[in-house]
């Protein structure tokens, strides 16, 4: 594993009462896996086959991108029922979405360094589950846990805190990382460090916006902030 770039402050930002990294929580769209495109398709198969004919609102729906697909649906004012066939679509082409680049290397590395990891997404998680097991990294993985399996999913922190709860990690000693403002919203919420992530070619803006702990321009600049060896 390389080392992360020289411009990359490897001291965690000053907070008070944060101890040393022992656990990274990932979104996953936009910061684990490049889906945006099998997205698309299966968001503009659902459109057509629930309301018609005319251009789906991608561009809309992609700006509510990591919260739950019936919150997005609602918050747009589209059928619920485009669910089913979006759900279809996405497990028929899951074989073609691909992890960013330097994601694997970078979580093999930090499992080898003992950090325990998870994901918390606006996927249902079974749908998360089967595309990480069809990317070969769900092993690296201590919890995976969709929108559907919490009572509120993010911007509330329940999500992340179920995640750390099943680690065993306080929140002081976390990172939540993330591609959406509602990623940092949910972290900063639940009291872990805000990770944001700029490899997507999202709203950098607005990330920047609302303040993260940490930004990472490439997935290995988070190894700076974690420690190389964890210590019993």
């Amino acid at each position: 594993m390389s080392q992360p770039p020289s411009n990359v402050d490897a001291t965690l930002p000053a907070v008070a009462g944060r101890g040393p990294i022992r656990a990274v929580v990932f979104d996953l769209d936009g910061v684990v896996v490049d889906s945006s495109a099998v997205m698309r398709e299966a968001f503009s198969i659902a459109y057509a086959e629930v309301v018609g004919d005319g251009p789906a609102p991608f561009e809309e729906y992609n700006r509510h991108m990591g919260r739950y697909f019936p919150d997005i649906m609602r918050l747009m004012g589209l059928p619920l029922e485009m669910e089913e066939p979006f759900v279809r679509e996405s497990y028929r082409m899951a074989h073609l979405v691909p992890l960013f680049p330097g994601v694997r290397e970078t979580l093999e590395e930090l499992h080898t360094r003992g950090i325990r990891m998870a994901i918390a997404t606006g996927k249902s998680g079974p749908r998360a589950r089967s595309l990480l097991d069809t990317l070969g990294v769900l092993g690296l993985f201590d919890q995976v846990i969709g929108s559907d399996e919490v009572a509120r999913p993010k911007p509330a922190p329940d999500i992340v805190l179920q995640a750390l709860g099943h680690l065993d990690v306080a929140p002081a000693q976390a990172m939540m990382v993330g591609d959406a403002v509602i990623d940092l919203l949910s972290g900063r919420d639940a009291g872990a460090t805000t990770v944001a992530t700029t490899w997507h070619g999202g709203d950098v803006a607005a990330l920047l916006a609302a303040g993260p702990d940490v930004v990472a321009h490439a997935p290995g600049d988070l190894l700076a902030y974690c420690p190389a060896a964890l210590v019993p």
